[in-house]
């Protein structure tokens, strides 16, 4: 029989001539036998410890004092392990599933990387998360808002950007690329519909442009979510609520313990979800998904990762309604102009990853993956504006596939007393789209005239390179990025235009840190980033305008001025020289000058108790044209000011919940700020009774029932026998009082 990977990983432990005045060892999740990255390692009688790596391997020295000293091992979301080694030059550190205990977190040189790693994790933990969306909301600042039927992507905002629905920021999934670049309803469209919110492991994520990693789209930042390796236990969830919504979730271990303690691990889960919505005309939302995952060891140092998904969606929709139509009594506030609005969209995915530890210290990650996808939206945002007779409607649609390729060559060293941890990375992704469509439209049906229908081509190109030299209390991170772009569009209705175009664009990151001491850490971020424009703009515009640079610096400190209390505090500035705004009605993705934004974001974690949780988020931001004149260098839609937060309980009774806000102040919709989109504060409720072989519970949305406007737009319509046009705020209401009851059995 094969040795199993953790005995091979002990043997290689065994076999190396270590110091004797060092204890090394192997982190892993005793369910999954999965290694943990930045579990946190010290000494009983001190404070000063080491993290692990991205294998789960630690070295930390000890000297006379230490002999008699206990081994601590904390990790957030499991159980704190003191370990006496007695001796013992090698250990494998086995971690249980435990409650949240904020008082392990230690800031340190080594866990930088895991500053916001860690606030994401404790949020992880401690909020319920009910949807894909509701992930997004575990960053910092960023909103999200819903505005066509549920199965539209969301628009994003963060960092004082209307992101549209994914223009600049990158979001992945297990390594999987969600942003589609030249999609037919908007640069970097993010639909996250396909993940299965339960089955969330980690979220990642880093504002600004300072991560060589990620490269295009990446300018306000990104968001690198992966599924769990393992399931705990398998589970059937329930759920029913107002509006019709029904949701059914199945979550399915394959193996038996014996197969996973080997460190194999495959699950298969499935989500149905119904609603009808709040809206007078029924949304008929419905949305289905499987995902499948297997990991299992190659051999004595190798791991195979394999996933599949395929999400399935359809809806209708009510779209943006004028406020003229509202407040004149035409129809009420979920009410529509043009029902026949909606869409479908479905979305397989696959990929698989090697990982081959070629020692305790490097790390070499390959993986590839495939996406089909195929689009369709109808939308009408003028209403009777162009076509007083037929109407406004268009049709956006497209079929894409996606097929891509990540390598990264990760290792650790030490040259005499400097640490030096070296990242290396290169890959291309290429998207194929056919017949790439916007069009105008009766009732979903008829096609009266086609705007834009071609195929797209579009490879992206990568090598990047990634230092972190650490010395003392001192850590210095210098990183290089080279993307290269070919854009290629086949315009079926101009058979004269020139197909390609092509650029190249390096993107340096310098990052500085010092650690005062274990309840201090001061930073600063400096990067330039990018986003790339839509293909079909880039050809049109013969090549320009398409790689517009995002320049960034975050000046931030780190602060654990008390046990229970874990603060961080950054200033922030981003220059873009091309902002993006994407005009729907006539498919494009329009560069509209070189933007500038400053701002300041506070995060903190405090935990009262052993049961008792709290966090809040500021966000402030002041985002302003370069080029126009002042008063009229308002950019639309931009937050200025956010705020969320909320209070979070775990008892051991199995009681748990949370009571949760969410604040956006009043916004300018126009350049001049002479059109307001208002601001919103709403809160959500939720209590769980959690046993070992079920779970109860009640979530309640918008608990105060608030009349709140969850996307807006200034927009210029005109209604059916209106003279002339209007030009006002066009909204998607809120939700209101929103009730839904689950019930969970686990086996």
């Amino acid at each position: 029989m094969k040795k199993i990977f953790i005995t091979a990983f002990i043997c290689l432990l065994a076999t190396m001539a270590w110091s004797q005045s060092a204890v090394r060892g192997y982190v892993i999740d005793k369910n999954s036998r999965q290694p943990l990255e930045l579990a946190y390692v010290r000494w009983s009688n001190t404070t000063a410890g080491v993290v692990t790596n991205k294998q789960g391997f630690f070295t930390l020295n000890k000297n006379a004092a230490d002999n008699n000293a206990a081994l601590i091992i904390s990790y957030i979301g499991f159980a704190t392990r003191e370990i006496q080694t007695a001796g013992e030059s090698s250990i494998v550190v086995e971690m249980d599933k435990g409650p949240v205990n904020l008082q392990e977190v230690v800031i340190m040189p080594q866990s930088t990387a895991a500053s916001f790693h860690t606030i994401s994790k404790i949020d992880l933990n401690l909020q319920p998360v009910r949807s894909a969306q509701d992930i997004l909301r575990t960053v910092p600042g960023l909103f999200i808002g819903q505005h066509q039927g549920g199965g539209k992507a969301e628009q994003i905002f963060l960092r004082g950007f209307d992101i549209d629905h994914g223009t600049d920021i990158n979001v992945t999934v297990d390594g999987l690329p969600v942003n589609m670049v030249s999609h037919a309803h908007g640069q970097g469209y993010a639909d996250l519909h396909f993940l299965i919110p339960e089955l969330t492991g980690n979220v990642d994520y880093g504002k600004g442009p300072y991560y060589t990693q990620f490269g295009n789209l990446g300018t306000a930042g990104y968001v690198s979510m992966n599924t769990v390796n393992s399931l705990d236990k398998s589970t059937v969830k329930l759920e029913g609520g107002q509006f019709n919504t029904m949701r059914a979730v199945a979550m399915i271990d394959l193996l038996s313990d014996k197969q996973k303690q080997k460190g194999t691990n495959a699950y298969v889960a499935g989500e149905f979800l119904y609603s009808d919505g709040p809206f007078q005309s029924a949304q008929h939302f419905n949305r289905f998904n499987i995902f499948g995952k297997l990991n299992t060891h190659l051999g004595n140092s190798n791991k195979l990762t394999l996933f599949a998904s395929t999400l399935n969606s359809d809806w209708d929709a009510s779209g943006q309604v004028p406020d003229r139509a509202v407040k004149s009594g035409l129809i009420g506030r979920f009410g529509y102009i043009d029902n026949t609005e909606g869409g479908y969209t479905n979305r397989t995915n696959a990929s698989a990853q090697l990982t081959s530890y070629l020692s305790p210290n490097t790390t070499w990650e390959n993986q590839a993956y495939y996406s089909n996808y195929n689009f369709n939206l109808h939308s009408n945002f003028t209403f009777f504006l162009n076509d007083p007779v037929n109407g406004d409607q268009i049709r956006q649609r497209e079929g894409r596939n996606i097929y891509g390729y990540h390598s990264k060559l990760s290792n650790e060293t030490n040259i005499g007393t400097w640490k030096l941890q070296s990242l290396y990375g290169a890959g291309f992704r290429l998207d194929q789209t056919r017949n790439t469509e916007l069009s105008h439209t009766i009732n979903r049906n008829t096609v009266l005239e086609y705007s834009q229908l071609g195929d797209i081509r579009e490879t992206n190109a990568f090598v990047y390179a990634d230092e972190s030299i650490e010395k003392n209390s001192w850590r210095f991170n210098v990183g290089a990025r080279l993307d290269y772009f070919h854009f290629h569009y086949n315009d079926k209705l101009n058979a004269g235009q020139s197909p390609d175009q092509s650029k190249v664009i390096v993107s340096p990151k310098v990052n500085i840190q010092y650690t005062v001491d274990t309840k201090t850490q001061l930073y600063l971020k400096t990067g330039k980033g990018f986003h790339s424009n839509d293909a079909r703009v880039v050809v049109f515009n013969r090549g320009y305008d398409i790689l517009p640079a995002a320049y960034g610096a975050d000046l931030g400190v780190l602060l654990k001025p008390t046990r229970n209390l874990l603060v961080n505090v950054a200033a922030w500035y981003l220059y873009l020289q091309q902002e993006f705004v994407y005009v729907g009605d006539e498919g494009v993705v329009e560069p509209s000058g070189k933007t500038r934004r400053i701002g300041i974001d506070v995060s903190a974690r405090y935990q009262f108790n052993n049961w008792l949780f709290a966090d809040a988020n500021l966000n402030l931001a002041k985002p302003r044209s370069v080029e126009d004149t002042k008063g009229e260098n308002y950019i639309p839609l931009a937050p200025t000011l956010t705020s969320t937060g909320g209070l979070n309980w775990q008892l051991k009774n199995g009681l748990n919940g949370s009571v949760r806000y969410r604040y956006m102040h009043d916004r300018a919709a126009n350049e001049d700020k002479s059109v307001i989109a208002k601001g919103y504060t709403i809160t959500d409720l939720s209590i769980n009774y959690t046993k070992k072989k079920y779970e109860v519970g009640l979530a309640i949305e918008n608990l105060f029932n608030v009349k709140w406007n969850e996307t807006q737009f200034d927009t210029e319509s005109r209604l059916k026998d209106e003279p002339d046009p209007v030009s006002e705020i066009h909204f998607t209401p809120g939700t209101p009082f929103f009730a839904r009851m689950k019930l969970a059995v686990f086996f």
